[in-house]
């Protein structure tokens, strides 16, 4: 016997719009847990969309948009867009998210370059070892390969 034994008689008289629903909510209920996880990256891939459509974008030291940034506002910049509240500073965006390791981290967390216990710099990450960030004065929003080896991962929540 089926552990889900109505799905089928749900599926007949639903429809096929109704199926993707249905197995949105049988998953939620076998993975509990796992749809905060996906929220939190649709965020983060919706929030590099938008740090990527700032490209070119000058720097300016304490800016946070819509046409000037510094790195941590245009962080702040993209998830404010998207419904996420993040605090103004690298140091303080790091504070804020929840800490990943290299292996865990997806398209849309966040990239924080230290030296020792320091944050001094933060960027999106775009996948395949690449950030869209603003990088210093003189310098344009653009995406670029990450650097350094001291860097920690953030999710925005």
């Amino acid at each position: 016997m089926s552990a889900f034994p109505r799905i089928p008689a749900l599926v007949s008289k639903a429809g096929a719009a109704s199926v993707l629903t249905a197995a949105t909510v049988t998953a939620s209920m076998l993975l509990p847990g796992m749809a905060g996880d996906a929220q939190a990256a649709t965020a983060g891939q919706s929030a590099l969309k938008v740090a990527a459509s700032k490209k070119g974008s000058p720097y300016q030291y304490g800016a946070a948009g819509p046409n000037r940034f510094d790195c941590s506002g245009l962080t702040l910049y993209s998830f404010k867009k998207v419904g996420k509240s993040l605090p103004r500073t690298a140091a303080q965006q790091y504070n804020k998210t929840r800490h990943l390791s290299a292996g865990s981290r997806q398209a849309g967390d966040l990239v924080f370059f230290h030296s020792g216990s320091n944050v001094y710099h933060v960027g999106i990450y775009a996948g395949d070892n690449k950030i869209w960030h603003s990088p210093k004065p003189g310098a344009s929003v653009r995406l670029e390969k990450i650097w350094s080896n001291s860097v920690w991962y953030g999710r925005v929540n």
